[in-house]
């Protein structure tokens, strides 16, 4: 493989079809994103269900997590693509990437969102229901805005992992980045070198710039205000 890294006609070869790879990179940016939007809304959903007075959304929520959690996503996007035919539900193999990952990711977004909640003082929460809050209004315009801060940092990490886990697509013969990379790769010339490593280099264009700015204002929350790094130092050992 270092050999075709080096070869300037593999590269020659490779370069003729970079359309194919751009197309591929848009797939996955765009699976990425709607992954993303649907994990934050299962995410913000489970992850109040989970602090709620009630037992019912409670144990739901932890049902929610602990299945999504404790099986492999690889799995999942197996079960989904494979049995949602079976009860009459037709999906493309981009569709279900973005359901497997949007559920899968949206069970650790629900339990970032949980640990921003129980971070917030008790006080907060009673204050609200003195002045005649319901718990979705206490939740909406008191805990939530302030929870955001605390759980951006472990946020973008999931984000990153997110992006990252979209090449399961690949597994099920989507038309993401790294399905195009593996079939450009062992068809015809088998040429492994350029195109893997131009696909590895546009993941880290899409993930580093993340990493980098979550790492950074964790940094500068954790200077500015130490209960609210105390309280993100929570949430990542939560998660780990």
């Amino acid at each position: 493989m270092i050999e075709q890294i080096l070869s300037l006609e593999c590269w020659t070869i490779f370069l003729a079809d970079w359309r194919l790879f751009a197309q591929a990179f848009l797939v996955t940016l765009m699976v990425s994103v709607l992954s993303l939007l649907l994990a934050l809304i299962l995410g913000v959903i489970f992850g109040v269900m989970s602090t709620s007075h009630y037992r019912f959304p409670r144990e739901l929520s932890r049902a929610y997590v602990e299945l999504l959690q404790n099986t492999p996503l690889v799995l999942q996007a197996y079960v989904f693509y494979l049995a949602l035919p079976y009860i009459g539900i037709m999906m493309g193999q981009i569709s279900v990437g973005i359901l497997a990952v949007g559920i899968y990711h949206g069970a650790y977004i629900a339990e970032v969102v949980r640990a921003g909640i129980q971070s917030i003082p008790r006080g907060q929460s009673e204050a609200a229901a003195s002045q005649g809050f319901t718990y979705v209004q206490t939740m909406r315009w008191v805990i939530l805005p302030q929870t955001v801060k605390i759980i951006l940092p472990p946020l973008v990490n999931q984000m990153v992992n997110l992006i990252k886990n979209t090449s399961v697509i690949a597994l099920i013969g989507g038309t993401d980045l790294m399905n195009r990379t593996n079939d450009w790769a062992t068809s015809g010339a088998s040429i492994y070198g350029p195109p893997f490593l131009v696909c590895g280099i546009l993941y880290f264009l899409l993930c580093f710039p993340l990493a980098t700015w979550g790492r950074n204002y964790e940094e500068r929350l954790k200077k500015r205000d130490t209960h609210s790094g105390q309280a993100i130092k929570r949430i990542e050992e939560n998660l780990s």
